[in-house]
């Protein structure tokens, strides 16, 4: 079998090792053009792109695919490569492109997308991070038949992963992006015998993962504990869950609620410091944090991040910040 594969980030790369490693062929690759990254931001190719290099694959980067959009002449030249490619289907795994009806239509078995939910939750740009945020208790990933419209299309393969109480976005990644690339290799072996089977997304139960702003970073103190709980793990690697004192900006990696602690003083009052965490109020229970970071220092366990910022009972952490300068 053919297959074109189409994705950018390190949850496409997997996916493409994956498909590698069980022996497709893989002729051609269209992934994102490649982005200013890093504190010299110099150009940077995507981690599919690498990969494709190593294994000496055709790269495309077309900033469109539509051939009557703003970049005519990137479409065009991208669909002399999808035809000349002459594959069996297009494996698509968070690509970041809208692929349009002639590219949908152009592989005999059509395009197959690799997503990190049980749809139709969570269709959208954000599904982990959604997930982790709304307090669900189990994802996966669903192989689906795709269509012009945003995550509808059919369920080819779907199978359940549980989210972890402790589990990050970056943790539950790594698994679903493994779990994604043994997936979709079924998918394709299924669909080489012509066994593969369609079903209807359900009409009931559809929520949208939109994408994750920098701006939502901030925690509210008058949130509940068990709620900024989860936000910090949503949003760890990114943006990562800020706070300030005093126009410090200060980034939470790591944090548990006390939903049994009785809260005294208001929202984003210090209760505590010490070597086990840092008790903050909220707006029911208390959110202890044990991983911080200053802007442009390391992440610290608690007690090392006590020893060089002097937070003391009594001070209240700003309740929403915008970080004057991004800690990395």
């Amino acid at each position: 079998m053919k297959i074109i594969f189409a994705g950018t980030p390190e949850f496409a790369r997997v996916a493409l090792e994956r498909l590698l490693a069980a022996g497709f062929s893989v002729p051609l690759v269209l992934t994102q053009p490649d982005r200013p990254a890093g504190r010299g931001m110099k150009l940077q190719a995507s981690p599919v792109k690498q990969l494709a290099l190593e294994h000496h694959i055709a790269v495309a980067q077309p900033r469109s695919l539509r051939l009557d959009g703003k970049y005519p002449d990137d479409a065009s030249i991208a669909r002399d490569a999808i035809m000349a490619a002459q594959a069996d289907a297009m494996v698509v795994a968070a690509y970041g492109l809208i692929l349009p009806q002639w590219v949908l239509d152009t592989p005999r078995l059509g395009c197959l997308n690799i997503h990190a939910s049980l749809l139709p939750r969570w269709r959208g740009a954000a599904p982990i991070h959604r997930a982790i945020e709304a307090g669900d208790a189990q994802t996966g990933v669903t192989i689906m038949q795709m269509d012009a419209g945003l995550d509808t299309g059919d369920m080819l393969l779907v199978e359940r992963l549980p989210i972890r109480d402790a589990d990050t976005t970056g943790q539950l990644h790594d698994r679903l992006a493994t779990l994604g690339g043994r997936l979709i290799v079924e998918a394709l072996e299924i669909a080489a015998c012509g066994g593969l089977t369609a079903q209807k997304q359900p009409a009931e139960g559809v929520t949208y993962a939109h994408k994750i702003e920098k701006a939502e970073a901030a925690l509210d103190w008058s949130a509940p504990a068990a709620t900024l709980a989860r936000r910090v793990r949503a949003f760890n690697p990114f943006p990562g869950a800020a706070t300030a004192l005093a126009g410090d900006a200060i980034k939470v990696w790591a944090a548990h609620a006390d939903t049994e602690a009785a809260t005294s003083g208001v929202p984003g009052d210090v209760l505590a410091a010490d070597a086990d965490g840092i008790r903050v109020a909220t707006g029911n229970g208390v959110l202890v944090l044990t991983e911080l970071q200053r802007a442009g220092g390391k992440r610290l366990g608690a007690a090392d991040f006590l020893r060089g910022f002097a937070l003391q009972p009594g001070q209240t952490l700003e309740a929403a910040t915008t970080p004057k300068e991004e800690a990395h």
